[in-house]
C-alpha cells in the first residue's frame, strides 16, 4: 500500500477546510470585523438559520440543498480516510473503513448515546453562562438560533440541520483532523490546540465569548477522542445541544447559548 507523503497529506488537509470549515472560519473572521466596525458587538446579532425565500416550497428547498451540499466534504473525508490497498490486477480494494477508524457508526449505540447525553449536560450548561457572561461584557453578539418561518416542515429542518451541523464538525475538526495531524508528526496537545482553535474561529462572527466557549468544548472533545477513537459521542453530544438550542428558540423564541 502507498502512504501519502506529508506534503501531499497537508495539501489534503487544505482542500477540505478550504472546502469546509476552513472557508467558514475565513469568512466568520471578516463577519466578525464587519461587526466591529459598525456597532459595539453587544449591539450586533448573529443568525444561525435563516430563511431563504418568503415562498414555503422554495425555502425548504434551499434549506434542505444546503444541508446536503454541507455535507459533501465529510463524504470526501470519508473516501481519504478509507484505506485503498492495490490488488495483483491493479484494481482499487477497500482496506479498512473509515467509519470504523473514525468510531462513527453503531457499533457501540448504548455507551455512545450515554456518553453524548453527559457530554451535553456538561458543555450545555457553561455554554449558557458564558454566552451570558459575554453578553453583559460586551464581547458576544445576540445569538438568534433561528429564523425560520412558521412551516409544517421547520422544526424536522432544524433537528436535520444540527445534525449536519454536528457531522460535519466532529467528523472533520475532531475525527479528520487529529488523524492527520498524526501523520504530521504533531504532538497530541498542538493538535489538540489546533484543532480547538479552528472550532472557536468559525464561531467569531458571534463574538469573542463564543469563540472562548466552542474553543474550551474543542479542547474537551478532542482529548475525549483520544481516549476513545469514538466521533459518535461527539456527534451524539452536539447534535443534542443544536437541537435543543434550534427548535427550543423556534417553539420558545428565546435566546439560547450554543456549543
Amino acid at each position: 500500500m502507498l502512504v501519502p507523503s506529508r506534503r501531499r497529506l497537508r495539501i489534503e488537509v487544505w482542500i477540505v477546510l478550504g472546502l469546509s470549515l476552513g472557508q467558514s472560519a475565513v469568512y466568520s473572521v471578516v463577519q466578525l470585523l464587519d461587526k466591529m466596525t459598525r456597532a459595539p458587538l453587544a449591539q450586533g446579532t448573529s443568525t444561525l438559520n435563516r430563511s431563504q425565500s418568503t415562498r414555503e416550497y422554495f425555502d425548504l428547498t434551499y434549506q434542505l440543498l444546503d444541508i446536503t451540499f454541507a455535507l459533501v466534504p465529510v463524504l470526501l473525508v470519508i473516501y481519504f480516510l478509507t484505506d485503498q490497498r492495490q490488488t495483483k490486477v491493479g484494481m482499487g480494494q477497500v482496506g479498512g473503513s473509515a467509519f470504523q477508524k473514525l468510531g462513527f457508526n453503531f457499533a457501540r449505540p448504548g455507551n455512545d448515546l450515554l456518553q453524548g447525553l453527559g457530554l451535553a449536560a456538561l458543555v450545555g450548561i457553561p455554554s449558557l453562562g458564558l454566552y451570558a457572561a459575554g453578553r453583559a461584557m460586551g464581547i458576544t453578539t445576540a445569538i438568534i438560533p433561528s429564523a425560520l418561518d412558521a412551516y409544517w416542515w421547520t422544526v424536522p429542518v432544524l433537528i436535520l440541520s444540527a445534525l449536519r451541523h454536528a457531522i460535519v464538525e466532529e467528523v472533520i475538526v475532531v475525527g479528520y483532523l487529529m488523524d492527520r495531524f498524526g501523520k504530521f508528526g504533531w504532538s497530541v496537545p498542538v493538535s489538540i490546540l489546533a484543532s480547538s482553535m479552528l472550532r472557536g474561529s468559525y464561531h467569531l462572527y458571534q463574538g469573542f465569548g463564543p469563540f472562548i466557549g466552542n474553543a474550551i468544548m474543542g479542547v474537551l472533545f478532542a482529548w475525549i477522542y483520544t481516549r476513545t477513537r469514538r466521533v459518535m459521542p461527539l456527534v451524539i453530544a452536539h447534535a443534542l445541544l443544536d437541537i435543543v438550542a434550534f427548535v427550543g428558540f423556534s417553539l420558545f423564541g428565546k435566546s439560547i447559548g450554543l456549543g
